[in-house]
């Protein structure tokens, strides 16, 4: 039974199409055929064809196995590397003092009493 296609906004596969485009074309231009990278990468042929259209479907383990067959791989490191937005918020959080807890007023610390154990 195929897996149930995640719901994504417009943009969303657009930018799946997208990088599907930029596989197929990075695998032209090595000059690799589809029977090539799919039994290097380990997977079918109907699968590499889903992941050259952007499928939503198709595993991001699918897709890394690809990247890595094609020598693209080190560019998932690219991949929010720069996050100014979470930058910013993090250093937000930094700004706020956090006080200790009050400390209960009225007894004294308890002291120990020789034969408790401690």
């Amino acid at each position: 039974m195929p897996a149930k296609a995640p719901s994504l906004y417009p943009s969303q596969s657009r930018l799946l199409c997208a990088l599907g485009l930029r596989l197929r074309e990075a695998r032209l231009r090595r000059r690799f055929t589809v029977t090539q990278v799919a039994q290097r990468a380990s997977v079918s042929r109907p699968t590499l064809n889903k992941v050259e259209q952007g499928d939503a479907t198709v595993t991001m383990g699918t897709y890394l196995r690809v990247l890595v067959v094609l020598g693209l791989e080190k560019n998932l490191d690219l991949l929010a590397a720069d996050d100014p937005v979470g930058r910013r918020l993090q250093d937000a959080e930094l700004g706020v003092p956090r006080r200790a807890p009050k400390r209960k007023t009225g007894s004294a610390p308890a002291t120990p009493v020789e034969g408790d154990a401690p």
